[in-house]
């Protein structure tokens, strides 16, 4: 039976699945906003994702190639980015991994700043998390604050086997000695840029763009003919 507290962090359509969000991601240096015009860098496009994300199912697979696993994303975009993982990892080597999604909301540690908050949905598979080995999915790294709470949560759900940690991209800047297990991309960004990973499911296209600082024009690229 799965474990769920209702309701969504952020305003949120019902469609597309994961809804189009427009929210700050505290601690990651993402603001989602659909209406702010595309700027910034692209890192990884749509092609670079899935491949990304086949070799991360690979490294996930090898690392614990027999003992049972839960995938749980952290919404709003680890929710698919869990999915899409646990997809390539079943073409990888045909495991059916069961998927939930974890709410960190009243785990944050800046719930202080901004005590009114709409509490997110947390799902666990019918299997649960006892004795597995727990996956936790997010799109981006930053301050290690959200995966702290995310720990916390999980402490109060049950026991897994073992912790580890998946992220499409890392940027760094940790103010927490907290270090993902399987990384996507390792992206070197200034503290004050911003990292958006825009997915289909939610976003109506993929892609990870580096964004500037608020206030701050975009900088134009100059024209190398390097590889990204």
């Amino acid at each position: 039976m799965c474990h769920t507290v209702v309701q969504a962090c952020c305003a949120q359509r019902p469609d597309p699945p994961y809804g189009q969000l427009r929210c700050h991601r505290q601690g990651k240096g993402e603001v989602v906003d659909p209406a702010e015009p595309e700027v910034g860098r692209v890192v990884l496009d749509e092609t670079e994702v899935s491949r990304t994300l086949t070799r991360m199912a690979h490294q996930v697979v090898e690392s614990d190639p027999d003992g049972p696993l839960v995938l749980l994303g952290i919404p709003t975009r680890g929710v698919p980015l869990a999915h899409r993982l646990a997809a390539a990892m079943e073409q990888v080597d045909g495991r059916d991994v069961p998927v939930g999604q974890l709410d960190v909301t009243m785990y944050r540690d800046d719930l202080r700043a901004q005590p009114t908050r709409a509490v997110g949905r947390t799902v666990l598979p019918s299997t649960g998390i006892d004795d597995v080995t727990v996956v936790l999915v997010d799109d981006v790294l930053f301050s290690g604050r959200t995966i702290r709470a995310a720990l916390d949560a999980l402490s109060d759900l049950g026991r897994p086997r073992a912790v580890r940690l998946a992220v499409l991209v890392d940027r760094g800047h940790r103010q927490l000695p907290i270090r993902a297990d399987h990384v996507g991309k390792n992206l070197p960004t200034a503290s004050r840029e911003r990292v958006r990973v825009r997915l289909t499911e939610a976003d109506g296209t993929t892609e990870v763009r580096i964004l500037p600082p608020f206030g701050q024009p975009p900088v134009s690229e100059p024209s190398t003919g390097e590889s990204r």
